[in-house]
């Protein structure tokens, strides 16, 4: 066949992608709805800097970045409160969103990467099983390999035939709606908390921040439904009753975005396609963060690639980087998902419990967008897994919860775990029907 790679979309897996491929010889050309310099939300944005080293990125300038502060969660109802912990090597950075884009880019365009702005992707070009190009709003594109980057609703993806096995759409559950803002410093009071996550404050089923930082104060509302301005203004009102700092003026951001917060895609290829970042859902499911996961499966993909000489790039040969995302990542990350329909499914009252009991403690809230997975929360501490057992006993409703949970969680580690080492379509498909019902 030959060298000539498409990229849908400019999402961040597949700038990384672009730039790898054009390092090694390959005719990659990226199409792009919006216009060039208009991509990020305005507002900053978290990962693990050893990502960009995996993708073969460089540093960006150290005026752009700064490291991310420590979190402290507090329960919905009661005093109780747990901080992060992170510890320095594995400290976060945090950039704009603009200035991210702007790194990612010109890495890519100093590659030899081609971007097309203005052109929106509406649907893959097929032949047979094969995808053979895109469709755009300037006309029909071909290439050997398409690489969706379109994101969480990809056109590419969710406009594929049914007989590739490849799932199109998002359920409402597995999406969480973002309302994002920086507002005005309202007061000057000294906060001993400067970022504060709360957990279904106000008895809403949601999880919110306030940051304060020097100039504004940061505020983040996440639900598994809609909500309007209006009950978002409601809630901000009641959680300046906790935190002063909080102004009522918008200074910058003020936008509802979605995003997944899932098991990653069950099928992230076919003949000619495969699926990265949050078109394949690889952000963590329980904080959303994708960037390092999605630089991550980018090296992957790109080794795929370079690997298969035939330049054939088949559900066959590029079935190698999916295997290779699940063994490293996703067997580790999915079975997150148990843990959030846990969440979502404890009461208020329940989630007290947790941080009161020492059923939650400061080791189990170290999460970074660069998270390890499951194993990272729970780890093999005799003293902590007495207190844990001791506090669900006495709560045996929450008890009948957790249980449930584990349950889930190990019948997914398992799934993960047990993912065809080669493509055959049937045995694959087999396996993803299986791999679908502990996430529910």
């Amino acid at each position: 066949m030959g060298k000539n790679i498409i990229i849908a979309g400019l999402g961040h897996g597949g700038i990384a992608v672009a730039a790898i491929l054009a390092q090694n010889g390959y005719n990659v050309t990226v199409y792009e709805k919006q216009s060039e310099g208009t991509l990020g939300y305005d507002w900053t944005d978290i990962f693990a800097p050893e990502a960009l080293k995996i993708a073969g990125m460089p540093m960006p300038p150290q005026e752009k970045y700064e490291y991310k502060e420590h979190m402290t969660f507090f329960a919905p109802t009661s005093k109780r409160t747990l901080t992060q912990r992170v510890p320095d090597d594995k400290l976060e950075i945090k950039m704009e969103r603009k200035d991210i884009y702007a790194h990612f880019i010109n890495h890519a365009v100093n590659c030899g990467v081609n971007i097309i702005y203005d052109c929106m992707v509406t649907a893959p070009i097929t032949l047979g099983s094969r995808v053979i190009g895109i469709k755009t709003d300037k006309g029909d594109y071909y290439a050997d390999l398409i690489i969706d980057a379109c994101g969480m609703n990809s056109p590419v993806r969710s406009n594929l035939p049914d007989s590739f096995g490849i799932e199109k759409q998002v359920k409402r559950e597995e999406k969480i709606t973002i309302f994002r803002a920086f507002y005005n410093k309202a007061s000057d009071i000294e906060v001993e908390a400067k970022f504060r996550v709360m957990l279904f404050a106000g008895g809403k089923k949601s999880i919110s921040w306030v940051a304060s930082e020097n100039e504004h104060t940061d505020l983040l509302v996440g639900r598994f439904e809609e909500f309007t301005i209006e009950e978002l203004n409601e809630y901000a009102d009641f959680l300046r009753k906790s935190c002063p700092r909080l102004g009522k003026e918008i200074v910058r951001g003020g936008q509802f975005v979605e995003i997944p917060v899932r098991h990653p895609l069950s099928v992230m290829v076919a003949d000619g396609y495969a699926a990265i970042g949050d078109s394949a859902f690889m952000t963590v499911p329980l904080i959303g963060s994708g960037i390092a996961n999605s630089l991550k499966a980018a090296r992957m993909l790109a080794d795929t690639i370079i690997a298969d000489k035939a330049e054939d790039y088949n559900a066959s040969t590029l079935w190698s980087y999916q295997l290779n995302y699940f063994r490293k990542i996703a067997t580790n990350m999915a079975p997150l998902e148990c843990v959030k329909y846990f969440l979502l499914n404890a009461t208020p009252d329940e989630l007290d419990y947790c941080f009161d009991s020492g059923m939650l403690n400061e080791d189990n809230i170290t999460m970074t967008a660069d998270f390890g997975g499951i194993f990272d929360l729970f780890k093999p501490d005799v003293k902590d897994m007495i207190v844990k057992a001791k506090g669900a006993i006495k709560n045996p409703k929450l008890l009948v919860k957790i249980l449930d949970c584990g349950a889930k969680l190990a019948a997914a580690t398992a799934i993960c775990a047990a993912i065809p080492t080669k493509w055959d379509k049937k045995k694959v498909m087999a396996w993803a029907e299986k791999y679908a019902k502990p996430f529910h």
